[in-house]
């Protein structure tokens, strides 16, 4: 009963070259690095150096060297040695937006000790920044116009409850940077550049285009399933966008390039889902994109105590799948592991979960169970802290797990009757977007008010005597519900709502006036020790042993047989959880949901429960999604949220 979900449409191929206006300019460069962060802050622009006169126009294919496999290496133990800043006098400071080269945008960044930090995804996302993978938490090696062989970047880091943030300061200095702190605003400048050249050429795995410039220069990548918009900070000569004429590609399917005041914007058109791998290079300087099935750059970077972000292919007989996932321990001291929903008012609702992260003050999460994408109901179990969001259905798979880091998975269901006026009334369904004929019944977990969500509903007050606990409860009221999402019927805060749905046997029992007692059992009952519960499904292991079975659990034929994009939840032998998003394999479709088992198997799980997917499949870090852009992403009703406590 899960509402398909359908991908957003790329935006139309540009297929000239003539400047862009900055409307068109803010439209695409920007969209994406609005859902990262929360902040806000500011700055002012340096004074412009004289730049070098660009070459001549050329538009040739790259050359031999060029075209040659760019690996990024694995770095050495990384030390910069570099002279301190002056100390400012402002300390411990946090801001949630700067300004940077004169544009205010939405970037976390904080003041420790006299130190810059801006949150790792807002240096990933406006400079280009790319993180490479460490040991130690609090060092974060780093790749920016430099050679990690010879001369890697190490930046500290510190976070806040909600982000990580990477040490700037001397990188700043190294680099040129203007940091300036006004107010409750960061303004970082850098120094102006230019764009000297514009090569592209075929290679046997796809398409290359190299970027020559005249210095390490800031750039910022936006994207959909169609396209990608790389916009650097730096300008490119007139001359050179009129003669540049694009080759054919062998995976791109358009190349423009356009210009604003002091920026240059590149559109790439793709085929086929791919994402883009971007590398910058020294002597000289160049920025290189590379359009290839194998994107994913394979990386383990311990982020935070009890996290650990992993990016790795996955090999299921002849077939590779690009595989993002977090490692969490859920012993580690000041963490939480809970559901999280769009807004904790009301179980109704989607939103990014990036959006929803955030809200939750979640450090990290991945999105959850299965909903209706039309009236943004929840459609399986949702349990915070003892208090049922929404209830199970069709016995579906569900994993729980308490504040000492035990977890269950199994399937689950709960039996509810109502005993009224000596008849007894099963409860079909309790705060839930799953309808079918007989009672449901809905709480103020669901919100301060129900809304009919058929037409000619009966709606059935039902208040406790007492607010004391096993008072004696009893029926106040029966009205007709009308047209579906007409009226909203308030839910008493000591006491609940029974809606009758085509059963009119049970809307005569309920009369006003009468004593109802209930009765509440969860099959199994190993659940009910577990005060935290997630509801998707189908299941994939148990006890190390696959144990797939989508139609026992009522999944549609089209469901079963889908591949698609996968997100899963899976614990292993050490006790250790792994948030998994598992993407298209390289040149083909996503896993199917055996396969999903087998690649959550040799991950190492013992334990794996498959979540929502297709174009939910998201993963959240500290002001980021891990896995693809946020615009590739749709909104969802819930996840799994994990909160570290700040360190004083």
């Amino acid at each position: 009963m899960r509402t398909h979900h359908t991908r957003r449409p790329g935006l139309p191929a540009y297929v000239s070259s003539q400047p862009f206006s900055g409307q068109q300019y803010l439209a695409f460069s920007f969209a994406s690095i609005v859902w990262y962060v929360l902040s806000s802050i500011g700055l002012a622009p340096p004074k412009p150096s004289p730049a070098p006169a660009p070459p001549p126009a050329v538009a040739s294919p790259i050359s031999t060297v060029d075209a040659q496999p760019l690996p990024v290496p694995s770095p050495p133990t990384p030390t910069i040695q570099l002279a301190q800043l002056p100390t400012l006098s402002r300390t411990d400071q946090q801001g949630s937006q700067i300004i940077f080269n004169g544009r205010s945008l939405p970037v976390a960044w904080s003041v420790r000790q006299g130190r810059i930090g801006i949150a790792d995804a807002g240096l990933m996302q406006t400079l280009g920044l790319s993180l490479l993978a460490n040991q130690d938490l609090n060092r974060q090696p780093v790749q920016w116009f430099t050679d990690v062989a010879t001369e890697p970047l190490l930046l500290d880091t510190w976070r806040s409850s909600t982000f990580r943030f990477l040490d700037i300061t001397n990188l700043s200095q190294r680099f040129g940077w203007q940091t300036n702190i006004v107010g409750d605003t960061l303004q970082l400048t850098t120094p102006p550049a230019r764009i000297l050249g514009l090569r592209q050429g075929r290679q046997s795995w796809g398409d290359r285009i190299v970027i020559d410039l005249d210095r390490p220069i800031p750039w910022q990548l936006s994207e959909t399933t169609q396209e990608w918009t790389v916009t650097l900070d730096g300008q490119i000569d007139p001359t050179l966008v009129q003669n540049f004429v694009p080759l054919p590609g062998n995976r791109l399917t358009n190349l423009t390039v356009g210009t604003t005041a002091a920026q240059t914007v590149i559109r790439i058109g793709v085929s086929g889902n791919l994402r883009p791998r971007v590398l910058t290079l020294i002597n000289p300087h160049r920025l290189v994109i590379d359009v290839r099935p194998d994107f994913l750059v394979e990386r383990e970077i311990h982020w935070a105590p009890g996290i650990r972000w992993r990016q790795q292919y996955v090999n299921l007989d002849s077939q590779r799948f690009p595989v993002t996932l977090l490692e969490i321990d859920p012993r580690t001291s000041g963490m939480s592991i809970k559901p999280i929903w769009t807004n904790p008012d009301t179980a109704t609702g989607t939103a990014p979960l990036i959006t929803t992260a955030l809200r939750w003050q979640a450090i990290a999460a991945i999105n959850g169970g299965f909903f209706n994408r039309d009236n943004q109901f929840p459609l399986g179990a949702i349990r915070q802290n003892g208090r049922w969001i929404s209830g199970p259905i069709l016995n579906r798979g569900a994993i729980a797990w308490d504040t000492n880091g035990q977890v269950f998975v199994g399937n689950l269901s709960v039996q509810e009757t109502l005993s009224v006026n000596g008849q007894r009334l099963p409860i079909r369904h309790f705060n839930s977007g799953f309808i079918t004929a007989g009672l449901a019944r809905y709480t103020r977990e669901w919100g301060t008010g129900y809304t009919p969500i058929s037409n000619n509903e009966q709606i059935v007050t039902v208040q406790a005597d007492s607010p004391r606990p096993g008072a004696q409860e009893r029926i106040v009221n029966q009205q007709g519900g009308g047209a579906a999402g007409q009226t909203t019927f308030p839910i008493p805060a000591n006491g609940y709502l029974l809606v009758v749905r085509a059963d009119a046997n049970a809307a005569t029992i309920l009369t006003p006036g009468s004593e109802v007692q209930r009765q509440f059992t969860t099959l199994p009952s190993t659940f009910d020790r577990y005060p935290n519960i997630m509801g998707a499904g189908p299941l994939l292991i148990q006890d190390r042993q696959i144990v797939l079975n989508p139609q026992a659990e009522q999944f549609s034929t089209n469901f079963i047989t889908q591949a698609a994009a996968r997100s899963a939840i899976g614990q292993t032998a050490t006790g250790t959880l792994m948030l998994v998003t598992i993407q298209n394999r390289l040149d083909g479709p996503g896993p199917t949901l055996h396969e999903t088992a087998q690649l959550m198997q040799q991950l190492g799980a013992v334990q794996a429960l498959n979540l929502d997917g297709g174009s939910s499949t998201a993963l959240y870090l500290g002001g980021q999604l891990l896995n693809r852009s946020p615009r590739t992403a749709a909104r969802v009703h819930n996840g799994i949220g994990i909160s570290l406590q700040t360190i004083p």
